[in-house]
């Protein structure tokens, strides 16, 4: 018994933790986990790999501190059936991206790329010659030309006899963007050139319409990641490459996959070159809260006269598994599950093929709830039998307790000795429960994870399946919706069907827990909250069936 009273005070204790940690958040101050922010003077070098890269776009910085000032050339618009594109002619770079079937609260489209005073979210390429010359880059006007039948644009830069092509195409209903570059060289030497291709980001959190959509009560990473055959998938810390501690896979030779990409919740960028030529990652701090990852393909020699292709893409749109797996090996990644990915992937595919059939996202979250509730049946159906015999002889320990105070080896005696005879095991209710945890985590990950739940309704009051339950706050001037406060009476329920301690403090803990996580539960999407109301709902319909069929058969003491 002192082992569950020191387990229940140690999930008490975390649990306040955590929800002071989430309160200091919300409120905006620093989190306790979170290391201390870097001073306003701290711009790290340049990686001694990436010096030969330019950085400032056009004569000034492109850092949000300068963007107000920012050149920009004329801007070409570049739409398909999903996504529409805004590309400046100077430099050739992506600055707008509007993801046209995924809206805002305003029903305005979702802005991706962005590169104004408020954000800084773009892509671009350009090349670099081994011998330090200056080749058409981000930082040179390119003369566009628009191939409406192709759905096309060509931009054209010429700068010290080498000529560089980069053709966007947009095909229907499609989130890639072909993006071929065709480099030729007309000086009359030979030339060794590095085509580069990457993606530029500050390090705020994801917002729309100036809204922090995430919660500041879980978190999503926000940042690059990059993936190779040999290393695959790995996310890099914005503060790890503050720090210099950023690890990059080593060059990658001709015929290995690798693409680099800027995660946030629910959407991702990335650059994927072909396998043709020899490749090198990185990631950098530009400038200060300004961030790029990319990729450099080392062309092959070109002779004068000679040109060669890199037909790279570029994927800007929703982490849907189904359409990432088939663009680049590993990309599907980029909807990260964490370590319970083995578990993440099978359990959405359930879910998906379960909405396939009900055509709707919060019934199909109920239908797989019950699923994996009927899979673990044996373990919830042992674990609540051990609860209901403990609570059966709860009156015997009370009594031990007292006839054996002050007298803790002999009450431990009598303890172990009743165990013995009425075969319990006062831990056999935790072992089942610790089996499933996996599972419901994965589930929780899945459904966090998942841009299939954004703007999905379920029923009635519940229009978007990712943001929380506010029914009363319209009335209350709250966050509060009736999905958390039956969540906080489901759990208070499952309490009292528990056994209660013998403490008297510790009981009292019990109780409070319901209130402590409802008040969490107010700021967590309904879809979540949806799901732990349908398992501890079906928890209870369990339990209170075992309890019933063991309290009916109590033995004397």
């Amino acid at each position: 018994m002192d082992i569950r009273k020191t387990l229940l005070w140690a999930i008490f204790t975390i649990s306040a933790i955590l929800l002071f940690d989430s309160w200091q958040k919300h409120s905006g101050q620093p989190s306790l986990f979170s290391p201390s922010p870097a001073k306003e003077t701290a711009v790290i070098a340049p990686a001694a790999g990436n010096k030969d890269l330019p950085k400032a776009v056009g004569a000034t910085s492109a850092a949000p501190t300068a963007t107000a000032n920012q050149k920009t050339g004329e801007i070409i618009t570049l739409k398909n059936d999903v996504l529409e594109l805004e590309i400046d002619t100077l430099g050739g770079a992506i600055v707008k991206a509007r993801l046209l079937k995924h809206l805002e609260e305003d029903k305005s489209p979702v802005l991706l790329f962005d590169r104004s005073k408020e954000r800084q979210y773009f892509a671009r390429t350009g090349l670099v010659a081994a011998s330090g010359l200056e080749l058409p880059n981000h930082t040179q006007v390119f003369t566009a030309t628009k191939n409406s039948a192709a759905n096309a644009i060509v931009l054209t830069a010429e700068k010290n006899g080498v000529r560089l092509e980069k053709t966007y195409t947009l095909n229907k209903d499609s989130y890639v963007v072909d993006a071929k570059h065709v480099i030729k060289n007309i000086s009359a030497q030979n030339l060794e050139a590095t085509l580069y291709a990457e993606i530029v980001r500050d390090g705020g959190r994801p917002s729309f319409n100036g809204k922090v959509e995430e919660s500041s009560f879980y978190s999503t990473f926000t940042g690059p990641a990059v993936y190779t055959e040999a290393d695959k998938f790995n996310k890099v810390e914005f503060t790890d490459i503050e720090k210099g501690k950023a690890k990059i896979p080593g060059t990658q030779v001709p015929g290995q996959a690798a693409w680099v990409a800027m995660i946030q919740h629910y959407f991702t960028s990335a650059w994927i070159p072909s396998s043709t030529y020899q490749k090198d990652l990185y990631v950098e701090m530009l400038e200060k809260n300004q961030y790029r990852v990319g990729v450099k393909s080392k062309l092959d020699a070109l002779g004068v006269g000679q040109e060669k292709t890199e037909a790279l893409k570029l994927f800007v749109g929703p982490q849907e598994e189904k359409v990432l797996e088939n663009i680049a090996p590993g990309l599907e990644l980029v909807k990260d599950y964490g370590w319970l990915t083995i578990l993440a992937k099978p359990i959405f595919w359930l879910l998906e093929k379960i909405h396939g059939v009900v055509n709707n996202w919060g019934w199909a979250i109920i239908l797989l709830t019950v699923l994996i509730k009927l899979v673990f049946f044996p373990l919830s159906a042992a674990s609540y039998k051990s609860m209901a015999r403990m609570k059966e002889v709860q009156p015997r320990l009370l009594e031990m307790k007292e006839r054996y105070k002050g007298e803790p080896q002999k009450l431990n005696q009598a303890m172990m000795e009743m165990y013995r005879k009425e075969k319990i095991n006062p831990l056999g209710g935790c072992f089942p429960v610790l089996i499933q945890i996996p599972v419901f985590i994965a589930l929780y990950w899945v459904l966090l994870a998942s841009v299939e739940m954004r703007a999905a309704p379920w029923v009635g009051w519940i229009e978007d399946l990712s943001k929380p339950d506010t029914l009363f706050g319209v009335w209350l001037g709250a966050p509060i919706g009736l999905l958390p406060i039956l969540m906080a009476v489901s759990m208070f329920i499952q309490t009292k069907l528990n056994p209660t301690p013998p403490d008297p403090i510790q009981a009292k803990l019990m109780m409070l827990m319901p209130i402590a996580f409802s008040f969490m539960f107010f700021f967590f999407p309904s879809g979540l909250v949806l799901y732990w109301v349908v398992n501890n709902v079906l928890s209870i319909a369990q339990q209170w069936q075992i309890n019933k069929i063991y309290g009916g058969s109590k033995k004397p003491a």
